[in-house]
């Protein structure tokens, strides 16, 4: 009874859904397209022993790098179909994978839709990237005997708390996953708060910290910096949000007053803000150049506007600071790994909700600053960028961090491989 009253409500809610796509639609028009896919109805093909890797966004794209390329390269005779929830999530999906998988936005969480979408592909595994508990989605797959596991998970205590105001549904849908492969024991507890058994849920720690730190991608860091300046100081605003943006100029204004040459790089959470940042940098009177319409014979001025997908770990390569947003405003944080992987001092601000774990280990390893404020913001990045020295061993600490964490793959591939 309980999932029927959630099928009602979610079902009432659909026009709700299509205004948000309509809405999203003018920053991005994107949303505008493929409504159908979120019916469950798709143009793929008819697919055999499919693994369905469902990864919402960016972040969790990323994250599923390493283990589709083993899909890919382990089970050559399946295909794999990747289902987002955002056109920029797509986006990275084609970049980063072509033709070598099949792709489309996943169905909304409602009985017919999921239907017709598990109809179509027909999986014999199903791998939802870090945390998505969807009652209809978890019940479809369990009535057709489909293993679903949860990859990478983690549960914030914020998460928590909303699961728990529907604990009965919540519980339900959590008996029906076959394993939840947990990032930490912190997660591991709060699942198992949630319904999970002890048999169900393992530790198998952060993908995240088996990101290689390439010798290609140092390159491209090293081409980056020259471009920018070798001789300048260069902080970087990542992922940043609405809200956020205003106090990362407030900072950088105050930097400058003592680091004359400091080189903004600021790099939006959503490219497709990108003309809405620049009119805000421009409001208040700094010279933007924007990374998709720079030519070989601009100058860089005082900020540098990423507008790009994909580029992140190259620019952290490139950069002597790097405040990794999300957390200035109540976002909950975003991925620093990727910053303390390409070992470079590392900024946070105090919401950090989606992170809270290993925002600590970094401070416990003294390889990252938080602060609160803009204010906290600019002091912090103006010592960083006068102290070579400190800022170095912030940047060799948080290396020496994610290398002695890796593991996590290997063994979420085993989990994969057994579930």
């Amino acid at each position: 009874m309980m999932r029927l009253a959630y099928s009602i409500f979610m079902y009432l809610l659909v026009p709700l859904f299509l205004w948000r796509l309509l809405r999203r639609g003018f920053s991005d028009r994107e949303y505008w397209y493929r409504w159908s896919e979120r019916f469950g109805f798709n143009r793929l093909p008819d697919l055999a022993n499919a693994t369905w890797v469902h990864a919402v966004s960016v972040g969790e794209v990323q994250a599923s790098v390493a283990l589709v390329e083993y899909l890919l390269d382990s089970r050559p005779q399946m295909p794999v179909v990747i289902t987002t929830m955002t056109p920029t999530g797509s986006r990275r999906v084609v970049s980063l994978f072509g033709h070598r998988v099949h792709h489309v936005y996943a169905p909304y969480d409602l009985p017919g839709a999921v239907s017709r979408f598990l109809c179509r592909v027909k999986p014999i595994q199903v791998i939802i990237m870090e945390t998505e508990i969807w009652p209809n989605m978890i019940s479809g797959c369990h009535q057709r005997n489909i293993p679903l596991l949860l990859a990478n998970a983690r549960l914030s205590e914020r998460s928590a708390r909303g699961y728990r105001r529907i604990q009965r549904l919540t519980c339900q849908a959590i008996s029906h996953i076959s394993c939840i492969a947990a990032q930490t024991e912190s997660d591991r507890l709060r699942f198992m708060a949630l319904g999970a058994t002890e048999n169900q849920v393992i530790v198998t720690g952060n993908i995240k910290m088996d990101i290689d730190s390439l010798a290609e991608l140092r390159e491209q860091g090293e081409v980056i910096r020259r471009w920018l300046g070798v001789g300048r100081s260069v902080w970087i605003a990542a992922s940043t949000h609405t809200g956020e943006e205003e106090q990362v100029l407030e900072a950088h204004a105050a930097v400058k007053k003592t680091v004359k040459d400091a080189l903004l790089v600021l790099i939006p959470r959503h490219p497709e803000r990108a003309d809405e940042v620049e009119r805000l940098c421009r409001k208040n009177h700094w010279q933007v150049l924007r990374r998709t319409l720079e030519t070989a014979d601009d100058e860089v001025p005082d900020i540098y506007l990423v507008d790009t997908l994909g580029e992140l770990p190259q620019f952290y390569s490139a950069g002597d600071v790097a405040f990794v947003g999300g957390s200035l405003v109540p976002i909950g944080g975003h991925n620093m790994i990727e910053a303390a992987a390409q070992g470079i001092a590392v900024v946070f601000g105090p919401h950090l909700f989606n992170f809270q774990d290993i925002s600590y280990q970094l401070l416990q390893s003294n390889a990252a600053r938080m602060v609160t404020n803009s204010q906290e913001l600019a002091l912090t990045v103006e010592e960083l960028l006068k102290d070579a020295d400190l800022r170095h061993k912030l940047g060799r600490n948080g290396k020496a961090y994610v290398e002695s964490s890796r593991g996590a793959l290997q063994r979420l591939i085993e989990v994969v491989a057994r579930c």
